[in-house]
Order: C-alpha cells, then structure tokens, then sequence
C-alpha cells in the first residue's frame, strides 16, 4: 500500500468532504505522531521525547493507495493534564465527528489507560470502524499473540495497518450523484451565479465546481449566468434546460423569471439530497412558520470566510425570518469546526444550517444527530429559504419528495 501526498499545484484536488477521515488516537508519547509519520511516509506531525507536542489536531490531505483521497489527522494526547490540556482533550475528542476511521495508537509496553478504554466504548457506541494499534513493538520481550503489534521505529506491520485501514474503510457509494442522476445525455442545465460582494474574486464556490464537473460527467452542457441575466438566456437558448440550479439568496428572483415547466432547484437542497439528510431538512423547514418573538435562532456555517455587509447568514436570512414570521427572534452564530454539543443545542427553538459542502457526511450526520439528541428542529439554507418564499415543493420537484 503505497502513500503519496498531492502537489499544491494540482488541477483536480479531491474536496476534504469527499475523502475518507482517518483519525489517530492515544495517550502522549504512545508513538502516535511517529506512527502517523510511518504511515503517511511524511513528516507531517513534530515528534518530540517530551509530552504534549501536539497540542492541535493537524490535518493532512493525501493519497493512500489503493485507498485513494484521505485526510489523516493526527489529534493531542488523551491523557494531557491542566486546564488547557483538558481543552486539548475535548479538541481530540471533537474529532470523533467527521472521522470515518480511528486508530488508537496504545504503548504496548504499558496497560491500557481509562481514557484509552473510555475512547474504546465512543468509537462503538457510535459504530465507528477502528483499529488498536499496539505501538513501539520492538521494547517488547514479551510478545502476545492475541494483539496487533506495530513499531514506527522498526516499520514493523506498518504496511499490515494500512491496508486495515483500507479494509475498514466505508466505499463511498459510487451509485450517489450530485445532480447526474436526473439528466440524460444532451440535456441543458442552467446554473444560477450571483456575483456580489460576498463572491470569492476570480474563481467559482466549490458547490458550483462540483455541480459543474458533475453535469460535463454526464454528457450534459452547463450554461452559467447572473439572475439578471436569466430571462436572455432562456432566450437564447433553442432548447430548454432540463433544470436551473440557482444559488439559495436569489431563489424569490429566479423561480418569478422561471416558467413553471422547467425544474428548479439549489445548490444547497442538491448537497442534502447527496449527502442523505434533504428529508430530515425539509421536516425542519416547518418550524419557521412557527418561531416567536425572543425564540433562540442558531445560523451555522461549516466554512469559515470573511463576512461583508450583506452575508447570507448574519444578515440575509435573519432578514427573511424576521420579515417571513413577523416575529424578532435572537440570532446566535457559528461557523468552521465550532458547533455546539447537545446540551448547548437545547436552548435553541430552530438551527439553520448552511449547504455543508465543506463537511463530511460523518460530520454532517453527527451535526443532525446532536440537533435529534436535543429535541431541535434543523434545517438548511437552501431548503429555509425557499420555504419562505413560498417555492419549497417547486424546489423538490426534481426529487419527488414533498
């Protein structure tokens, strides 16, 4: 099983919501860095005698054959002490939410810690796939039969955990598509750009990318303009377009240029519907109409970007609530990694999630799993906001789901 990182320069990088998390645990100074380091075949984590030198998790996207795209991420010890390890730990733990597979790095030389067998019964409860990996082998004289021995030092058995940890590795369904699977070769899509203030210069959001490459995969031709320009390309076109996908904010806009026998949909509705949660999110959607004044709003973004005056989430949707229910709920915000846990959840009457095409699908479940734990409806941006303007079923049409 060979390793191979990607150049910087690279034309067809796998987005991080696409590749298979591989996270590695372990008390300080069980090795886990240098093991990291042994599988990747990169120095990609300090190693160091003294205890704590991670003291945040890092992350690295590669490739791991036969495995393909992955992001390995080497966490802090389990074991780290003081007010600010304790931080450290529940940074490690906060993992847990978007890896697809744990290695426990355990010092084979010493017994297993509670932390260790705590970590253990978290990977199961959640039925995470994982691996123990008995560390630094060659200290041993002893050495039992019944344990899966390795050695950074020696490189003993590191080629044996790779390929167990591509054995536990989920296959990505391969039978999930974007948007590919309601076109047929020939057809017309249009997709719906807004550019702004709050556009990146020079370059496309990954949804609209990943919409793109998935439409050119399926024989079909992609034409890409403003809303203000989407009367002259209906015009211009001989054919009409099998579907319009539009950005979330000019939805209102766009379905009141549409005729009603195209089919319209968002970005946002495409990524929930590929990453299996557009059902959960549409039930989600029925909680505006029933918001109060003073109820507790969370907006929650899964990217971090600099915000300018009229941001969809500080300042658009909030706008759009206030005006949709008549009512002044409080708006909380969050976005990145940061999302609150269960019992922070509880406070709130709705969340309102963006696309979440920077997260995995083990981080975009764990994020609905918590918002069910707490008994909070969810919903995101895309399906939200056609629901306040009145379009949610045209917008689901492509999907046959209401």
């Amino acid at each position: 099983m060979e390793t191979q990182g990607i150049s910087g320069s690279s034309l067809n990088q796998t987005p991080s919501g696409e590749r298979v998390h591989i996270a590695f645990f372990g008390l300080r100074n069980a090795g886990k860095s240098s093991l990291v380091n042994a599988v990747t075949g990169q120095e990609l984590s300090i190693v160091s005698e003294v205890k704590g030198t991670t003291t945040d998790p890092v992350k690295k996207s590669m490739e791991l054959l036969p495995l393909g795209p992955v992001v390995i991420i080497d966490t802090p010890g389990l074991d780290d002490s003081g007010v600010i390890g304790e931080k450290r730990v529940q940074r490690a733990k906060n993992i847990l939410a978007n890896c697809d597979i744990a290695v426990l790095v355990h010092d084979s030389s010493c017994e297993m810690a509670d932390s260790e067998l705590e970590l253990i019964k978290i990977f199961e409860s959640r039925n995470l796939p994982y691996i123990i990996a008995y560390n630094k082998s060659d200290l041993l004289t002893v050495r039992p039969s019944d344990k899966f021995l390795v050695s950074a030092l020696t490189g003993e058995n590191i080629n044996l955990l790779k390929e167990k940890i591509a054995s536990l590795a989920k296959n990505k369904d391969s039978s999930k598509k974007l948007v590919s699977d309601l076109l047929t070769p020939g057809d017309i899509v249009i997709l719906v750009v807004p550019v702004d203030k709050a556009a990146p210069k020079g370059r496309l959001i990954l949804p609209q990318q990943q919409t793109i490459r998935d439409i050119l995969d399926s024989k079909c031709s992609a034409f890409i303009c403003q809303d203000s320009e989407l009367a002259k390309t209906l015009d211009s076109l001989k054919v009409l377009p099998k579907l319009v996908i539009t950005d979330s904010q000019v939805f209102g806009r766009v379905n009141k240029i549409l005729p009603e026998n195209i089919l319209l949909t968002s970005f946002s509705i495409l990524f929930a519907r590929y990453k299996g949660n557009l059902r959960t999110l549409v039930d989600g959607a029925k909680k505006l109409s029933q918001l109060r004044d003073g109820d507790k709003v969370l907006i929650s973004e899964g990217c971090t970007h600099h915000r300018q005056c009229g941001d969809i989430g500080r300042d658009k949707i909030p706008a759009w609530i206030k005006k949709f229910t008549g009512a002044s709920p409080e708006f909380e915000f969050t976005s990145g990694g940061t999302f609150p846990e269960i019992d922070e959840l509880k406070k709130f009457a709705l969340i309102i999630h963006c696309g979440g095409c920077m997260l995995n699908e083990q981080e975009m479940t764990s994020r609905l799993n918590r918002a069910e734990l707490a008994n909070v409806k969810i919903v995101n941006y895309g399906v939200a906001i056609a629901h306040m303007h009145g379009i949610l079923n045209r917008s689901l049409e492509p999907f046959n789901i209401s």
